[in-house]
């Protein structure tokens, strides 16, 4: 029998109060559609997915890097997946639901260019104050480097890894101010084809 278009598909989302056990609360299909670009079809496939992997109902950052680990088996993964973690938890309470996972993967694979953009200066803005600095940028390139199985503390690749931080870096902060705004960052971003061409990547998704 199909399911009803409002029914709510059994997602566990907690709310975390003091001194309480955690509050399943269903999410509805409905408003799941509504948040995303995702179809039903696509959502109730997705779910049976999630639960199959995460029967908890929610995804903790060790699973998340055990993930990552699959996937990029000849470098370090564990720096990168715990930046794209914090982008993925939205609640920035430790965990990401179906909800959070869905709402993200239809940004980064339904959204508009705008749309990944903001995504993407939130993934470099490592401690949420609105901006992007130096450090931030070299803390991600870094974790790439890693990720893509480069080893850390090398000079050579040090070295070069400053040099397209600093090239980066002065492409994107416009006003040479030292810090990179998310006007800024759109601006120097969507004026840049080889960014829109590889964030159009996305599209056959």
């Amino acid at each position: 029998m199909a399911t009803p278009p409002d029914s709510p598909i059994e997602e566990v989302v907690y709310e975390l109060e003091p001194a309480r056990a955690p509050k399943p609360i269903p999410v509805a299909l409905e408003d799941l559609c509504r948040l995303t670009k995702f179809t039903r079809q696509e959502i109730r496939v997705m779910y049976r997915g999630f639960k199959t992997e995460c029967p908890d109902g929610v995804v903790h950052e060790d699973s998340f890097k055990d993930i990552y680990a699959k996937f990029f088996p000849h470098g370090n993964s564990s720096l990168y997946a715990h930046y794209v973690f914090k982008a993925f938890d939205v609640n920035c309470n430790g965990s990401i639901t179906f909800r959070d996972l869905l709402v993200t993967l239809s940004t980064l694979l339904r959204g508009s260019v705008y749309e990944r953009l903001r995504w993407t200066f939130r993934l470099y803005d490592i401690n949420g104050d609105g901006c992007i600095s130096r450090g931030e940028l070299g803390e991600i390139v870094s974790a790439v480097h890693e990720l893509m199985g480069r080893r850390p503390h090398q000079p050579d690749d040090d070295r070069k890894a400053r040099e397209q931080v600093d090239k980066v870096f002065a492409k994107l902060d416009l006003n040479q101010d030292g810090i990179i705004t998310i006007e800024e960052f759109l601006e120097a971003c969507l004026k840049d084809d080889v960014v829109t061409k590889s964030l159009q990547m996305f599209d056959c998704l």
